[in-house]
This record gives C-alpha cells, sequence and structure tokens, in this order.
C-alpha cells in the first residue's frame, strides 16, 4: 500500500456516479453553460462567508438569499426527468447535456419567489395574518418550487409526505374522529409557511444559512486539499497489519471523515475507494466489505462536531448551548465506533483473517507528518468551540481561513522540498481552493431544499395538529411507553429511508420528540428534551444503510462489486448496536452525561458503556473468543443491559441506587468469566485439533 492505489474500475466510477448524483446532480454540461453552475455555487460559499465576517443582514434576507441559491443550482444541475424518456418532449425534460430554457425559467421563478419576502418585507410585516392575493400567488408558487425542488433532488418520498400534511391541514373537518382537524384557510396557511419564520423560513433554514453551510464547506475544503486520502493512509499504517486490518482501518478512517463530512455516501466514496478492494484482498466477502464501509460512513454521521449537520438545529430546537448537544452525543457516538471497531475484528475472527504484510502498508511517522497540516485544522476548529467557546459559524469560519492560508503554505513547501515551480504551487492551491467553493455550494443545495421542504411539515403542525399526533400515538400505543419509543424508531426508520439525515430528524423532532417527552411524562418517565431529539436523529441516521432505498449501501455495492440488499442488510446488521443506544439512554441520561461532570464518573460511564456494546457485539456476531453457547449469549445479553441500565437493575433487586456500581463490577465478572470460558475452550480445541 506504500505506493499502492486501487485502479479505476467500473464499481468505483459507479459509486462517485451513485455519489456525485446524490450530492452535485447529474449535467454534465458544455461550452459557456459549464460555468454557470460552478459560479453561482461558489458565489453561494463566498456569501456565506461574508455573512461569518463583514455582512450584517436582516435574519428572514438570510433565510431568503440561502434558499434561492439551493433552489437555483437544483433547477440549473438537475433535469425534471432522471433517465431518458421515448418522447421527444420527454427526452427534452431528461437533458443531460445543456440547461434547458424551460429549466432555466423555473430556476428564475424559483428564486424570485424565494426573495418575495425580501422584495416586499416591509409590507408584508405590515399584512402578517391578512395575506393579499399577490401574496398568496408567490406564496403557493414558492411551495410548488420547493416540492419540485425536492423531488429533483431528493426523491418523490419527501414531496409526498409533505403533500400529505398540506392536504390534511385542509381536509382536517372531513377526517375520522381521532383524526378531526378543524382545518385551515388557504389565507392562513400561506401566511404561516411562506410569511413567517415558522414555516418554510423557519429555524431549520435559518441554522442551514448561518452554521451548517460552513462546516459543509470546511468539509469540502479538507477532501479537495487531499484529507480524505491522508485519513485513509493513516488509518491503515496504524491498524493494517492487526487481525481484519483494512476494515479497522476503514472504522477509524471513516470517524476522521465523518467528523466534518456529514454525509454517509460521500464517506462512502472518499474512503470506502481505498479501503473496500484491501478489506476483500485479506479475506472479507465482498458483501461484509461493503457492509463495514457502509456501517462506517453512516455511523460517521454521529460524530461531533457535524453530526449529519443536525447538531446545530438540536442545539436550536432544545434551546442549549451546541457544545451541550456535542456533550451528549460524544460517549454514545464514540463508543459506538469503538463497538463497530470491535464487530470487523470478531468477523475477522471468525473468518481467519490476518492484516496486510508491513511491506504493504505506509509506516506511521512519515505518513503522519506528511498530512499533519490536515490536523491543525481540526484542531483549530476543536481548539475554536470548545476553550475560546466561540459561536459554531465564527469557529467554521476561522478554521476555514486557516485551511485556506495552510493549502498554499503546503504547495510552496512541497515545491521546494520537490524543486518545483513556485507559480504551479500557488496555480494548484488556487484550484482547490476554487473547487472547494464549488463543492460547498453544491453539496448544500440538496440540504437547503431538503430543510426548507421539511419547514413545511414543521409549520403545518404548528398549525395545531401536535395535540392530534400525541393523541393518535397515545391511542395506538395504549399508553405504553415502551411501545411509544417503538412505534417512533419505526417511524423513523421508514421515513429516514427516503430522506437526507437532517430532514428526517427535522420532521421526526417536529412530529415526535415533543410526544415521547409529553407521553413519557405520562407514564412517570421524566428526561431531558434532549434525549428525545437524539433518540430520533440515531433511528433516522440508522435509515442510511437500511433496504431497500439506503444510497450508501449502493455506493458500497457497487465498489465491492456485490449484491446491494444484501450489503445493506449486512450493513444494518453491523449497526444494530446503533439501535440500541438511544433505547438505553433515555432511561439512563448518565449516558449523555446529563448532571455528571467529575471526570472519574464520566471514565466509568464511558468504560462500562464500551464493555456493554463489545459484550453486545458479541452476542449479535455470535462470536467472543469462538462460537458463543445458549448460555453464554444469555449472560452477555445480561451484562449489556445491566451495565446500560445499572439504575433499573438495582431497582429490580430491590437494592439501593448507591449500590449499582457493584452490580456494574459483576456484571464486569460475569463478562470476564465468559471470556476465561471461552478462551479455555478455544485452547482445548486448538491443541485437540493439533493433536489430530
Amino acid at each position: 500500500m506504500k505506493s499502492e492505489k486501487p485502479q479505476p474500475t467500473d464499481g468505483i466510477q459507479e459509486a462517485q456516479r451513485i455519489a456525485e448524483e446524490s450530492e452535485y446532480g447529474i449535467r454534465i454540461l458544455e461550452g459557456f453553460q459549464r460555468w454557470l453552475i460552478p459560479i453561482i455555487a461558489a458565489a453561494w460559499s463566498l456569501y456565506q462567508l461574508a455573512l461569518a465576517s463583514v455582512l450584517i443582514m436582516n435574519t428572514v434576507y438570510i433565510r431568503a438569499i440561502h434558499l434561492a441559491f439551493a433552489l437555483t443550482l437544483v433547477y440549473l444541475s438537475r433535469p425534471f426527468f432522471k433517465k431518458p424518456r421515448k418522447s421527444p418532449l420527454g427526452n427534452y425534460f431528461a437533458r443531460r447535456d445543456r440547461i434547458t430554457a424551460v429549466d432555466l425559467a423555473s430556476a428564475v421563478v424559483a428564486a424570485l419567489a424565494a426573495l418575495y419576502i425580501v422584495i416586499d418585507y416591509l409590507g408584508m410585516a405590515g399584512r402578517m395574518g391578512a395575506p393579499i392575493t399577490r401574496d398568496v400567488v408567490f406564496g403557493l408558487i414558492l411551495v410548488v418550487m420547493v416540492l419540485e425542488a425536492a423531488r429533483r433532488s431528493l426523491g418523490a418520498f419527501l414531496p409526498i409526505v409533505v403533500l400529505v400534511f398540506i392536504l390534511y391541514s385542509f381536509l382536517g373537518p372531513w377526517m375520522p374522529s381521532v383524526l378531526a382537524f378543524k382545518g385551515v384557510s388557504l389565507n392562513r396557511f400561506v401566511g404561516q409557511i411562506t410569511m413567517s419564520t415558522e414555516g418554510i423560513y423557519g429555524i431549520p433554514l435559518d441554522v442551514s444559512a448561518t452554521i451548517v453551510f460552513l462546516f459543509v464547506l470546511f468539509g469540502a475544503m479538507l477532501d479537495r486539499a487531499g484529507a480524505g486520502r491522508y485519513f485513509v493512509d493513516l488509518a491503515f499504517s496504524l491498524l493494517g497489519r492487526y487481525k481484519g486490518g483494512p476494515a479497522k482501518a476503514a472504522v477509524l478512517a471513516s470517524g476522521f471523515t465523518g467528523m466534518v463530512s456529514g454525509s454517509s455516501i460521500a464517506n462512502v466514496v472518499t474512503t470506502g475507494t481505498f479501503t473496500i478492494p484491501m478489506m476483500k484482498k485479506v479475506g472479507y466477502p465482498d458483501y461484509k466489505a461493503g457492509a463495514v464501509e457502509v456501517a462506517c460512513s453512516t455511523n460517521g454521521q454521529l460524530m461531533p462536531p457535524v453530526m449529519g449537520a443536525a447538531a446545530f438545529i438540536i442545539a436550536e430546537y432544545c434551546n442549549i448551548e451546541y457544545l451541550q448537544v456535542v456533550k451528549a452525543a460524544f460517549i454514545p457516538a464514540v463508543v459506538s465506533y469503538i463497538a463497530l471497531l470491535y464487530i470487523t475484528h470478531l468477523e475477522a475472527s471468525k473468518l481467519g483473517l490476518r492484516g496486510l504484510p508491513r511491506s504493504e502498508l505506509p509506516r506511521f511517522w512519515p505518513t503522519f507528518f506528511r498530512g499533519i497540516h490536515y490536523v491543525i485544522p481540526i484542531l483549530f476548529l476543536i481548539f475554536e468551540l470548545v476553550i475560546m467557546r466561540h459561536s459554531p459559524e465564527m469557529a467554521a469560519f476561522r478554521a476555514i481561513l486557516a485551511l485556506a492560508v495552510l493549502i498554499p503554505i503546503e504547495g510552496l513547501v512541497r515545491a521546494r522540498l520537490s524543486r518545483g515551480s513556485y507559480l504551479e504551487a500557488l496555480k494548484r492551491a488556487g484550484r482547490q481552493i476554487w473547487e472547494s467553493l464549488v463543492a460547498g455550494g453544491k453539496a448544500m443545495m440538496g440540504i437547503g431544499v431538503a430543510v426548507a421542504a421539511a419547514g413545511i411539515i414543521v409549520g403545518v403542525v404548528t398549525l395545531g395538529l401536535g395535540g392530534i399526533i400525541t393523541e393518535v400515538i397515545e391511542v395506538i400505543s395504549g399508553g405504553n411507553f415502551l411501545l411509544i419509543l417503538l412505534i417512533t424508531a419505526f417511524a423513523s426508520l421508514i421515513l429516514g429511508m427516503g430522506l437526507p439525515t437532517t430532514a428526517t430528524y427535522i420532521v421526526m423532532a417536529s412530529l415526535t420528540a415533543p410526544v415521547i417527552v409529553t407521553l413519557g411524562a405520562k407514564a412517570g418517565v421524566v428526561f431531558p428534551l434532549i434525549a428525545a431529539h437524539l433518540f430520533v436523529f440515531f433511528f433516522g441516521i440508522l435509515a442510511d444503510d437500511t433496504p431497500p432505498v439506503g444510497l450508501a449501501a449502493y455506493a458500497a455495492a457497487a465498489i465491492a462489486k456485490s449484491d446491494p440488499i444484501r450489503t445493506g442488510f449486512q450493513g444494518f446488521g453491523y449497526d444494530i448496536r446503533t439501535a440500541i443506544l438511544p433505547f438505553m439512554f433515555i432511561f439512563n441520561t448518565d449516558l449523555l452525561l446529563v448532571d455528571v461532570h467529575h471526570p472519574l464518573r464520566i471514565a466509568w460511564i464511558f468504560f462500562t458503556c464500551t464493555v456493554a456494546m463489545f459484550a453486545f457485539a458479541a452476542l449479535t456476531q455470535n462470536f467472543f473468543v469462538t462460537r458463543n453457547r445458549w448460555y453464554e449469549g444469555i449472560l452477555l445479553a445480561a451484562v449489556t443491559f445491566v451495565l446500560l441500565r445499572p439504575y433499573y437493575t438495582t431497582s429490580l433487586l430491590g437494592m439501593a441506587e448507591s449500590m449499582r456500581y457493584l452490580v456494574a463490577v459483576l456484571a464486569l465478572a460475569v463478562y470476564a468469566s465468559v471470556f476465561l470460558l471461552q478462551r479455555l475452550r478455544a485452547a482445548r480445541a486448538a491443541g485437540a485439533a493439533a493433536a489430530g
């Protein structure tokens, strides 16, 4: 691997195509048109950088201009039909080689509809709640253009869900009794959805415009600078020689890139291009190699500081500091990743795999110092957030500036060491920065449209549907809180199959997070609001690798040349450990470090949670040191439960709450006993095989 680089294959090209179509659109333009989209995308990036530094604007203006950029890029980069049609008219609307007049007109109309609130801001503010005909017309045009842009960029699922809510808001009086709703007038609907900050121009769009864009741009700049390959090489240099080393390296590399990526599909292509062929090389079956990459790339969205762009929206919805969200998510996210690392070890043990020879691996220290300049901006970002306590947007802006300075410096240093041309080095640095600005804008158009469309659902819910949703879920669940959680988890998985993670979170946070808190209190279960929001966020992420829709699985399967459905199911099997954590931290908020401050107690919680996830991984893989026996599976399940629910265990046993540490120590002893039993059994089996 020292100098080895996977050669382009049909599989890798297919995965890149899936990622590019998902992130950037499917048009390949020529002539002057090929500069139109990059110029608009780069202009959007520069506008967002100006907002974070020198430009001061009304928050509604910021949201409207942000949405106008997103809609414009979607209509210019994505045709009406994704695939060619048989009729000439159909083919016209499916053109990939140029922007049609209809698409250009659609982009202009969509941008004007989004900017209408800016153009007539004072007039609309004066007639809030009493829109005139012009307001209604432009409002309806905006709703239609947002839904069509969502269909083009995200598929039909989100627009259909939004349409169901819109129809429900008007047809409520004719619904069955438990679903009956007094309904809304057209004026009230337009006023709420397109003239206020409780619909399309709501909190999600504000967070997208002020914070998320900068983090996505920072990730794009890191990627264009070469950080993705560096993290892969660094991970291989650390873990490649161990049992199942390429899989472990994939987990570590995806953890690094996932911190700032915010996209599971981009993560798969960035790291999977290198890791999946290496996993297959040491003996992983094709579908398992793809599944490992899917699992670790999907879980990358759990990793602070970006968390799939949802961390910032969670902070707004819960009305807490961003660092509080990072603190709450830290243990579940990190432990989930460590457990996935352990699962790859168990899989390698089951398959009898070894690592890569040292001769094929890069040396750690030379690799580390070769790309240390990629680590500096990330450390600087963390310093700005944690030590200086600057706002996320200011921290991201300064990290981008630091990276923009480092890129040309790195080029000049390399030119000096290789005795190359300084001018060429500066030109290359300029191209990298330009490509980063373009990539940032292109990557954000889907997110911008998704949060705007999800904002329609939020607006409809605030029209009065929230209480009905609570009542319906309460009736379905019979007041059983565990059943309420199961319904919410299932709904998040189903909804998330057709939506990006951020949009899934926004919709579920609006529909079910308040329901979980309200009905939990009725059932006598009291927990902080952030626990409910992280619950739906975790299950929204799991939907990314849930068949039959998960695009991450399709991208990984293309590289691995495996069946995408089988790859998706295997990836979901690896991610089952992530599915039990939300059920645990809802009842045991110590896992979210709520009111936990002492370092020793934090270390204890982290340690016991890690061991619990190891026990659960051994249970689900049916392998620890060797194959589990039935009673060992029961013991591992008990260890998992006791370590994750110590308070409930002491209550169940009629013990004082202070005895939870003793109960946890006993669980750890049981875990160690199972390990020793299996170790002895494996040694006896090895001895018998050698004697035979």
